[in-house]
């Protein structure tokens, strides 16, 4: 459940029958006002705003929204009810209301048109409309056991117009410029380049950054007020913790570069200390013709390293010699 909350409006006329007119519109509930001919609701509406005719805009309007989960869950009773609940949460009460359904989307969803003067001729106030709202729509969804829709990128945009369209725009333009930055300061100049303003909030008397703010144009938001996720711990901290897991990355592939050279440096280091083989004159003798191979066993005799058998051999044949 979200509420869309207009810009307060001065004409009740153009706000009433854009929202009796419009196709398949019914209407289901009216508080202090007849509903028998738009012209007398018109009248009623404006006849009150002049117990505060100071009061402009005095055209409240809100649009109740559900999930497309809950078709099953909503009746037009049903949503009159939390409808009223809403109302009375928002502090929106003693005044002319009228509860409108449309059905020209696939969620359910009804339309709150109320008169910001009061049955007394007091104002109804504005003032942080947008965020009370959002915390009031989380209470009755859980309440009655609506659906929950998951953040923000399930919502349709182009749904969405004025005040909520620019707070939309402003979220996805900085969380996708903060998936590219390392640092604050580099947001802050990459939403420069798209001309949204980036301010902090410092605590009184010293440099340490309490909040942060967002602006575009004329308007002005809280990163909270955006999202939870834009204030200025959080925000910091996902680029914080985005940085470090890229760092963190970019070491891992580093130990793995230094390992591989590591690894090739162990392998040559092992090859050169292999022992030197050294059967190569056997190989080489073994490839000789027979001719060759018995010239170098004749030069081998010759050679002073002759073995012990065959010099005593030898010195019997020279004493044989003499006695004959």
């Amino acid at each position: 459940m979200i509420g869309k909350i207009a810009k307060p409006g001065k004409s009740f006329g153009g706000c009433i029958q854009y929202n009796v007119l419009k196709k398949e519109a019914v209407i289901l509930d009216a508080d202090g006002v007849r509903i028998d001919k738009i012209a007398h609701t018109i009248q009623d509406f404006n006849m009150q705003r002049k117990l505060n005719p100071g009061l402009g805009q005095a055209v409240g309007h809100i649009a109740l929204s559900w999930s497309p989960n809950d078709k099953d869950k909503l009746n037009d009773e049903v949503m009159v009810s939390i409808a009223k609940e809403y109302l009375q949460k928002m502090k929106i009460e003693d005044t002319q209301v009228l509860i409108v359904r449309h059905k020209d989307r696939d969620h359910p969803h009804v339309h709150l048109v109320y008169n910001r003067v009061n049955n007394e001729g007091k104002t109804i106030p504005d003032s942080f409309q947008w965020q009370k709202s959002i915390k009031i729509c989380k209470e009755l969804t859980l309440k009655h056991g609506l659906h929950i829709g998951q953040g923000k990128e399930m919502v349709n945009r182009q749904q969405l117009r004025g005040i909520d369209k620019l707070k939309y725009e402003l979220y996805d333009t900085i969380k996708a410029a903060s998936q590219k930055v390392n640092s604050m300061d580099e947001l802050k100049q990459e939403l420069t380049k798209q001309d949204i303003g980036m301010m902090y909030k410092y605590k009184s008397g010293t440099k340490e950054v309490q909040g942060i703010s967002f602006s575009k144009g004329d308007y002005k938001f809280k990163g909270s007020e955006i999202d939870r996720g834009l204030s200025y711990g959080k925000l910091s901290k996902t680029i914080d913790q985005r940085v470090q897991a890229q760092q963190q990355v970019k070491e891992q592939k580093q130990e793995k570069v230094q390992q591989k050279g590591y690894e090739r440096q162990q392998a040559q280091t092992h090859y050169l200390k292999r022992e030197p083989q050294t059967n190569y004159l056997k190989l080489a003798i073994e490839k000789l013709n027979p001719l060759e191979k018995l010239f170098i066993a004749r030069s081998e005799e010759d050679m002073p390293d002759i073995p012990e058998d065959k010099k005593k051999k030898k010195k019997q044949e020279h004493e044989q010699s003499q006695h004959r």
